[in-house]
This record gives C-alpha cells, structure tokens and sequence, in this order.
C-alpha cells in the first residue's frame, strides 16, 4: 500500500480525504506535529498555498503529498478575506472575532445579492517536492453573507454563510448535505476522478 502525506494535522480534513480516497490502495497519513512541518504561507492564491504547503510535506517526509487551502471570497469587500480567511482579524483571533468583522464591513451592504460570497478549496497532490505538474484541484460553493450568525454545526464562518438553494446557513444544515454541497467536498470528488486517471494509466 502506497502511503502519502497529509499536509495537515486537521482530524477532519484527514478523515474526509480518507473516505473520498478509500478505493484506492493508499495509507493517507497526518503530517508530524512538529515545528518542522509548519511552513509560512506566502502565496496570494489559494492554489499557491497549498503547492506551498504540498512542497514541504514532500520535502520533509519524501513522500507524494496532498494539501488544501480553502477560504472565503466576499464580493463587496474584494475578495476579502480571501487567503487571509484564517486570521482576517488578526493573529489569534477566534472564528467569532472574523464573523464579527464580516458583519461589521457588510453593514453597508443590505440584500443577499450585495452580500455574495464563495467558499473556495484548492487541493493539490504532488508526486514529490520537485513536482513539474502537480495536479490541482478546485471546489466553490456559492452563496451570501447573513447579517446575523444562524445555526450551531459547523465551524469557522458557516453560521453566516447562506446557501440560496437550500435556504438555510451551512451551521444549520446536517453534515451529509453540508460535505456534498461543500467547497471542500466538491474538490475532493474533483481530485479523486484526477487521481483516478493518473494512477489506472
């Protein structure tokens, strides 16, 4: 079994690309919670991050890696908070303190269709970290920013965002609707098809 590495210690993450990934003969393995491991991410694209990110994994542990970097585009604020979605109210700050500067720069804003906004991932695998061609992988989910938080499931800013289909936030929906729907979700069904044709040719 071939193993690859996760460039991420995130359970969740690891978890997901484990049952997107079971039919294929692979250990995918948490990067070492090391001081190492962490690498600064200067990109100013979710796609470069995660090469950023996929690099060093296969760096350090000489193994194909897979990484994501995933966040959140608001129309009205410039693609704000964009690769800065983790810490766009500072180093430290808590998912509360970025909701709260959301909803605080949207109040000018008064309809769902000024508030719009993309959660986007980008996965990437490299086959080693001198990689030429790695494969990139990306997933949107379209909606709007509310302008109160709604719902308890989730993380970072799902109870402000607003899926218009299903009306309803992403902390109000269950989980199985959330990962089909999801950014996350939509790249990683994208990269195992990728996948599906390197690995079978």
């Amino acid at each position: 079994m071939n193993k690859i590495i996760l460039a991420s210690g995130n359970k969740g993450k690891l978890q997901e690309l484990q049952t997107i990934l079971a039919d294929f003969a692979i250990e995918l393995m948490p990067q070492p919670k090391t001081p190492e491991y962490e690498v600064e991410e200067t990109g100013t694209t979710f796609i470069e991050n995660a090469i950023i990110k996929a690099r060093h994994a296969c760096a350090l542990s000489g193994l194909p890696s897979i990484a994501d970097d995933s966040g959140l585009v608001i129309k009205a604020l410039n693609g704000e908070p964009g690769v800065k979605t983790a810490r766009y109210a500072g180093i430290g700050c808590s998912a509360q303190d970025n909701m709260d500067l959301i909803l605080e720069k949207l109040m000018p804003y008064d309809d769902k269709e000024q508030r719009k906004a993309t959660f986007v991932c980008a996965l990437v695998f490299m086959r080693s970290a001198t990689d030429p061609l790695p494969i990139i992988a990306v997933g949107q989910w379209h909606g709007a920013i509310t302008r109160e938080k709604h719902g308890d499931k989730g993380f970072g800013y799902d109870p402000v965002f607003w899926d218009f289909k299903h009306k309803q936030t992403a902390a109000q929906m269950p989980n199985a609707l959330k990962t089909q729907l999801s950014h996350r979700g939509q790249a990683c069904v994208k990269l195992k098809s990728k996948l599906t044709l390197l690995w079978n040719n």
